[in-house]
């Protein structure tokens, strides 16, 4: 029963992406839905940015083994990071009138610059997607009670989200995005008043988590525990914010206002419901203490399935599953999404295609997502990491790479080519250093990396120039 439930969602939701597609005339439709957004689809989009595999199976179990501060990274790093992309990066990148993030380098410094971050950005995604790709195929086991082999289910994923990616580019994203969110919220409530029931109510939950010390966000010593507490924040807070998801989300909308709201509302939301796989996780724990403690030894990323599959019924289940194949898909839509769209904007236009016409742009566009979904399904079935460590480390190189130079070419009127240069190879360099030589220091290497790219970008912008090129201003000075 439940299996076919689930087939026939997946179908509407092609059925929803096919039908976006009818929307896309030419490439920017394809890739900022041309910029036409209204505000609640932007606030689900912008939600559904990170409400992912990670989010639903993955926070949970870290929350239920490791407490609260060991999740700071997501849902709190990753919550701030959309709640300052809205405030301080949307109504800049917004008036700039861009198709990528790429293009906002080479119009700020330099072609090589450009480059070197289009390149950054997009290694950023392969473990970001992989993940997404490795919980559709966990799902599809669970959902078919084994029938379906975990790479299996990961192929016939991928070929979904591919299908209408394809076709309706961010116009089916969003729209997906909107319906999904729906989805998202109302089953994962329902489920949550149906688990506090059998839990002993959700007072009881709470206060037994924070007697074990679950709840426990800051951490407790010297620098030791804080720095390495402040680096994982850090990683996704602001690591996150030179993205082109999270900017292809911003200037979608329809004017600089909508992207402001629209962006730190979708933050907002997402940190309040990030909580409640937390929340339910923990709930199994008390439901079914053995079995439950026995499984996040072994498998933590199953107690959520588990949990549903054994304690409510079956329209729970439909709406849990749909919900949690809406969330994967509706973020690895996005994910597959954006480098595909960096690559042929900023890399192939350049240097291999460079008088293309907008359909060839928007063929072109189409035959690299295709492209990376194959790339992205082949590093997913051949990776050894969990979906939490996938997700995490995807964006330590933008953090040590791209923010910097993001940031500072934005609010510093002095930042020059010089100095972005500077910052991004003291920044990915001293970062692949650590993590090659002292990855066991208290110091994380992407703090490391943080911080020499800042160095690099006031040391580099401050001495004189020794590039050469002129300084491009800003359009919105």
């Amino acid at each position: 029963m439940l299996i076919s439930f689930v087939i026939l969602y997946l179908l509407l939701s092609i059925g929803i992406g096919l039908y976006a597609s009818t929307r896309v005339h030419n490439s920017r439709d394809f890739v900022v839905a041309g910029r036409n957004l209204p505000m609640p689809i932007v606030t689900a989009t912008v939600f559904a940015t990170w409400f992912g595999a990670e989010t639903v199976l993955g926070i949970s179990a870290t929350f239920v083994k490791d407490g609260m501060g060991a999740v700071v990274a997501d849902p709190f790093g990753a919550s701030l990071c959309l709640i300052i992309a809205g405030l301080f990066f949307a109504p800049l990148l917004y008036r700039m009138n861009l198709l990528t993030i790429g293009d906002y380098y080479r119009a700020r410094y330099n072609r090589t610059v450009e480059l070197i971050m289009t390149i950054c950005i997009m290694i950023s995604y392969l473990g970001w997607v992989s993940a997404q790709v490795t919980a559709l195929g966990l799902v599809f086991n669970v959902v078919s009670d084994g029938a379906i082999s975990q790479s299996v289910g990961m192929v016939v994923g991928i070929s979904i989200v591919l299908i209408y990616t394809m076709f309706g580019g961010m116009w089916s994203v969003a729209l997906l995005d909107f319906v999904q969110m729906t989805v998202i919220m109302a089953g994962m409530l329902l489920i949550a008043v149906l688990i506090s029931d059998d839990a002993g109510g959700v007072a009881h939950v709470v206060s037994h988590a924070q007697a074990s010390g679950k709840l426990h966000l800051l951490p407790s010593g010297g620098w030791d525990v804080w720095i390495p507490f402040i680096g994982a924040a850090l990683t996704m807070m602001l690591g996150s914010i030179p993205q082109q998801d999270v900017f292809q989300r911003m200037t979608s909308a329809r004017d600089e206002k909508t992207a402001v709201r629209g962006t730190v509302l979708g933050g907002s939301l997402y940190f309040l419901f990030a909580f409640v796989p937390m929340f339910l996780a923990y709930s199994a724990t008390l439901i079914d203490p053995k079995f439950f403690n026995d499984l996040i030894q072994t498998d933590s990323q199953m107690v959520l399935p588990r949990l549903v599959l054994d304690h409510t019924p079956l329209v729970a289940q439909v709406l849990f599953f749909g919900a949690l194949l809406s969330a994967i898909m509706s973020t690895a839509s996005a994910t597959l999404l954006a480098p595909s769209v960096m690559f042929t904007e900023n890399i192939l236009k350049h240097f291999a295609l460079k008088h293309m016409s907008d359909m060839q742009m928007l063929r072109t566009m189409r035959i690299i997502v295709l492209t990376f979904g194959g790339v992205v399904l082949w590093f997913a079935l051949n990776s050894e990491s969990s979906i939490f460590h996938m997700v995490e480390n995807a964006y330590k190189i933008t953090l040590v790479g791209a923010f910097v130079p993001l940031v500072f070419g934005l609010y510093w009127k002095r930042a020059n080519n010089q100095g972005a240069l500077l910052s991004i190879a003291m920044g990915l360099i001293s970062w692949g250093a650590m993590e090659v030589l002292h990855p066991d220091t208290y110091w994380p290497p992407q703090l490391v990396g943080l911080l020499l790219s800042i160095a690099g970008m006031l040391v580099g912008s401050l001495l004189p120039n020794m590039v050469g090129g002129h300084h491009h201003t800003h359009q919105q000075t």
